[in-house]
């Protein structure tokens, strides 16, 4: 483990005490992870992970007792920040009442998050089926739009994330598909609409949309409609890049699905519950898809917990009709009972509506300033809580400061800036992501951003 001395503009930030931080304790659990825990997407032997050893807000506290700021809100899913009170109590609550009990039964929290959450999707989604994720929950959509329209193929975008098990990683746009890619899953990939880095060599917003959805009906067409089950698509892109998808594509999508027999799966794992500055990213775009995924944001991420919405028309195919799949804890009381208390708290707290105007009035002009002040700055994107960075080593040629698919001694220089800092940073690639929980104050988005700001001149010494 490392020691950071000073937290330095982010010392008073916080408000409130520090817990006791146990070192003894938080050496032993480093030494035993190491000996004993195999982490993902990782080469065991090269890593040094930081041990947290608490969490308030949008804070934690490593094994030395330091402090940062959570700009990564972990993997972009505690939405609400770590420790809601009233979540906390919900989840001792339920413990008390009722810890565990099969999916085949009625419980009380299952019922009323499943209610909760249909009252809150876009349209008629109003069916829920749960699950302990994001991945499953996107490998029972698939399977649900296969068994409604008796065809085998699913279209994804290139830079794109849906999961880590064998179809949601076949359905990955991202590199880590490739060591998993096994050609067998039935899955095809099309290019998304990204201007910034056009696959269409589209100079506007309009002519990228355009074209991007040119592309995918030309697709459509060569791999065979028949043929095609269901598109998956995140509503805003998010580990790939979070670009937001241009006025008129995601609609043009849905017409497309239409226009073909296409059940339209929108992912909104990472979007969901908050995180864009609405409940669902789709009403961005005045948009309903057939099935809808989440997790993550649902209870943010206190107890596992993913789920699929389903639209009237393919929960008629399982009115008569056994559904084949489910998961031993499905709709887990403890899980569903942190949904209900986390959904209740987003509402009367406001935080869905705090999240958008940290993103109008504080995120995004900031960010809007880095991309004035900084070369080293290609472009800012976003919306709400939920904003990417992207770094460039020339403004001209927009070569990234780290290669597709890796990273680079520059990148892992910043993100140690930041920490050395007080501040806990979301990276991937060439890209430094801005996704603090949706009620994070006004005064800590602040003082994150003055560190990105310091920081951010390391980068502009790395452009040409």
């Amino acid at each position: 483990m490392t020691s950071i001395i000073d937290n330095g503009p982010l010392a008073d930030a916080s408000r409130g005490a520090s817990p006791a931080i146990d070192t003894a304790a938080a050496r032993r659990a480093y030494e035993l992870d190491r000996k004993h825990v195999f982490h993902s997407w990782s080469a065991q032997e090269l890593l040094d992970p930081m041990v947290i050893s608490a969490a308030q807000g949008s804070w934690v506290w490593d094994g030395e007792g330091n402090k940062y700021l959570d700009f990564s809100s972990q993997l972009v899913n505690t939405n609400i920040g770590h420790q809601h009170p009233a979540v906390v109590s919900a989840i001792a609550a339920q413990a008390a009442k009722l810890c565990t009990i099969a999916p085949s039964h009625v419980n009380e929290a299952r019922s009323e998050a499943a209610r909760l959450i249909a009252g809150r999707t876009p349209g008629e989604l109003d069916k829920i089926f749960f699950t302990n994720g994001g991945a499953d929950a996107n490998e029972h959509a698939v399977r649900m739009a296969r068994l409604h329209t008796g065809r085998a193929k699913v279209l994804s975008a290139y830079r794109s994330y849906h999961g880590g098990t064998q179809l949601a990683v076949n359905m990955t746009g991202d590199p880590r598909r490739w060591a998993n890619d096994t050609a067998s899953t039935g899955t095809v990939h099309f290019f998304p609409p990204y201007l910034y880095r056009t696959s269409f060599h589209s100079t506007t917003e309009e002519e990228e949309s355009q074209r991007a959805l040119e592309h995918l009906e030309q697709l459509i067409g060569f791999e065979g409609p028949d043929t095609i089950a269901a598109l998956v698509l995140e509503s805003i892109p998010g580990s790939a890049g979070i670009y937001v998808p241009p006025a008129g594509y995601m609609q043009g999508v849905r017409e497309l699905c239409t226009k073909y027999g296409i059940v339209f799966i929108a992912d909104e794992v990472m979007t969901g519950f908050g995180r864009t500055g609405k409940w669902f990213a789709v009403e961005h775009f005045d948009v309903v898809p057939d099935l809808m995924t989440f997790a993550k944001g649902v209870n943010s991420g206190y107890v596992p917990l993913g789920g699929v919405a389903i639209c009237p028309e393919i929960a008629a195919t399982f009115g008569k009709r056994v559904y084949p799949g489910g998961l031993t804890y499905s709709g887990h009381p403890l899980a569903t009972a942190a949904a209900v208390a986390t959904i209740t708290a987003m509402e009367t707290e406001g935080m869905v509506d705090h999240a958008a105007r940290l993103g109008t009035d504080v995120i995004g002009p900031a960010l809007a300033g880095f991309a004035k002040r900084h070369p080293a700055v290609g472009e800012v994107r976003g919306t709400g809580v939920f904003w990417a960075i992207e770094l460039v080593k020339d403004r001209q040629t927009r070569e990234p400061l780290a290669p597709y698919g890796s990273s680079s001694p520059e990148m892992n220089q910043l993100i140690a800036a930041c920490k050395s800092r007080g501040l806990l940073p979301f990276a991937n690639f060439n890209r430094i992501h801005v996704v603090p929980p949706c009620n994070t104050s006004i005064e800590d988005a602040t003082a994150g951003l003055d560190i990105l700001d310091e920081v951010l001149d390391i980068a502009d010494g790395c452009t040409v």
